[in-house]
């Protein structure tokens, strides 16, 4: 045993760090962190502390200070010369009660105390700064450059003591940590582990290339996949779990497998996050690498370009392989012949030979969401049926319209009639308005830029949860903000997020203010008035434009109802007004706007 764990590469520093504090120190800690103050820690911070105290992120032992946040943003290096391309920081915000030389304890959302800091840093970083060096745009269409937005401005840093990892209730047997995984992989009597990175369902051609690369190197493949934070709008771990362990049992030779789950929050930071995966398989004892093309890509931003070229993941990790002591098994297009009944490399068959292949919008436009099983050749009958049962046909499943606009645009009035349309067609629907959400949700919030934000925030958590859950929800607030609304977009599955710009004139608004509002905000009676002492940001590029000018909220709510139709959120019945009436105009692809 002794021998093969040498065999196995040695994690990045030749050793895993291990923030986990001693069991005689427990109760002592435990004791001593109840008169503290507290920090709660968002999701994406309790991923990066699991993978800070089990070693996943070796030799990195803290979420990093400033010299190690700026060494990396600029060399992908730690202040120790140790290769590290992405940075893990603690963002706080300023009015939090934290100090220099003091120590904080670190909790959950359930309040569950995880570890202890002792803080020697508190520091400033750039947004722009970081998106651009990091990610390489500064644009909202990237998810966590929109995340990003609503993070604290300070990052705090110093030593870690971890009482307790983050609980997890789920597929327990599978959560192994980089050193029970090396444990593992010790029994197979292999020194060669090719990993293979996932956030996706695994298909034939997935199967059939890990299986190549099982050969290729001789070794055993790692199943790697991410069940922390993905990409918004990513088919749920719990789907794909079920699905890796029916691939596992079933399909590949069980001397030759080992499934383990990471508990990771994705950037979506293409080269740059390629690097940080081929690190972190190292830390869990592989030595290869499994990289395809738009490797931890988001896909496109706002104008349909993509964030990175499709081989700029394998490049970077190629550049860097021999100092990392990874290598790098490229992703090669597989093709199916069905004449032959067999996959092969797509260089290898010309233009001659009958192929078949489905693409992933085919998988979710033509099968998932019509509810038509995806075929075998494509995809093994069990996993064809996991996520038939996880994804029915798109008009069972959720969408949000969002509606925008200044205060007395119309959002209200069209969200009732649309609401109306609906329930005709067969949907039932919730309604979110601004001011009811304010009496009830956000009771006790105030108008200034920080509690509106909150109280959009709320509207959107609790929109995504309806969405999650099958239902239809119509949100009917001003919605300021661009990246707030980008972030709910971000909440929701992709193309499950209606935005919809109701693009009235700030005078024809003061016209229809029953309320008086405007005319109180112009007084100064009240103050932080969106459009008239705070501004408005209209959506850039919004699902839908009204013109409520030119045309009636009856007639707005139809052609929001025609578009539902024609995105198959709706199913075209008997009765004749579920039928696409609307009168619009295609201005964009994906967007319509009212003649």
């Amino acid at each position: 045993m002794t021998t093969l764990t040498q065999s196995l590469i040695q994690p990045c520093g030749e050793r895993l760090v291990d923030l986990m504090v001693p069991a005689d120190k427990f109760a002592e800690l435990n004791s001593y962190a109840k008169r503290l103050p507290s920090i709660q820690l968002s999701e994406r911070s309790l991923c990066d502390l699991e993978l800070l105290a089990t070693g996943a992120f070796s030799p990195l032992d803290r979420f990093m200070g400033r010299r190690d946040y700026e060494r990396v943003l600029d060399e992908m290096r730690l202040v120790n010369g140790h290769l590290f391309p992405i940075p893990i920081t603690l963002p706080i915000a300023a009015g939090e009660a934290v100090r220099l030389r003091q120590d904080v304890a670190l909790r959950n959302t359930h309040n569950d105390l995880l570890a202890i800091m002792s803080v020697e840093e508190i520091y400033e970083w750039d947004l722009e700064e970081t998106a651009q060096k990091v990610f390489g745009t500064q644009s909202l269409s990237h998810p966590l450059v929109s995340e990003m937005h609503g993070w604290g401005r300070l990052n705090i840093s110093g030593r870690l003591q971890v009482l307790q990892l983050p609980r997890h209730y789920d597929f327990r047997d599978l959560r192994l940590t980089p050193a029970q995984t090396r444990e593992l992989l010790t029994t197979y009597g292999r020194a060669d582990v090719v990993a293979f990175q996932t956030r996706n369902p695994l298909h034939r051609v997935h199967e059939e290339l890990t299986k190549r690369a099982i050969e290729e190197v001789d070794g055993v493949l790692l199943l790697h996949p991410v069940v922390g934070l993905t990409k918004p709008g990513d088919v749920d771990h719990y789907t794909r779990v079920r699905t890796y362990m029916a691939l596992a049992d079933r399909y590949y030779d069980r001397e030759r497998i080992v499934l383990s789950l990471l508990p990771l929050a994705m950037r979506m930071a293409g080269p740059r996050e390629a690097l940080w995966h081929a690190l972190i398989r190292r830390n869990y004892g592989a030595n290869s690498l499994i990289i395809g093309r738009d490797h931890a890509s988001p896909g496109i931003d706002f104008d349909g370009k993509p964030f990175y070229g499709p081989y700029d993941a394998q490049e970077l990790v190629e550049q860097y392989s021999d100092e990392l002591k990874i290598g790098v098994v490229p992703f090669r297009e597989l093709v199916y012949l069905p004449q032959e009944e067999r996959y092969v490399e797509s260089i290898k068959a010309d233009d001659q030979t009958v192929t078949a292949s489905i693409s992933g919008t085919q998988v979710r436009e033509q099968y998932l969401n019509k509810g038509n099983r995806l075929p075998g050749w494509f995809t093994r009958p069990e996993v064809a049926e996991i996520l038939a049962e996880a994804y029915p046909p798109l008009h069972q499943q959720g969408v949000c319209v969002w509606f925008t606009g200044l205060s007395a645009a119309g959002k209200s009035t069209t969200a009732d009639i649309l609401t109306v349309l609906l329930l005709e067609c067969g949907r039932q629907v919730t309604v979110l308005d601004g001011d009811v959400v304010r009496t009830h949700l956000s009771k006790g919030l105030g108008f200034s830029k920080e509690d509106r934000d909150i109280n959009i925030r709320r509207i959107g958590y609790v929109a995504s949860e309806i969405v999650r859950h099958g239902g239809v929800v119509l949100s009917a607030a001003v919605s300021p903000y661009r990246s707030t609304r980008n972030d709910i977009r971000n909440m929701m599955p992709r193309g499950h997020f209606i935005e919809v710009f109701v693009n009235t004139p700030l005078e024809v608004c003061e016209e229809r203010d029953v309320k008086g509002m405007y005319a109180k905000a112009r007084c100064g009676e009240i103050k932080n008035f969106t459009g008239i002492d705070d501004p408005y940001e209209p959506p850039l590029n919004a699902e839908i434009t009204l013109n409520t000018v030119a045309c009636t909220p009856e007639e707005n709510a139809r052609l929001i109802r025609d578009y539902l139709v024609r995105k198959g959120f709706i199913r075209v019945t008997n009765n004749p007004e579920c039928v696409i009436l609307g009168n619009a105009t295609v201005s964009a692809p994906d967007s319509i706007a009212a003649s």
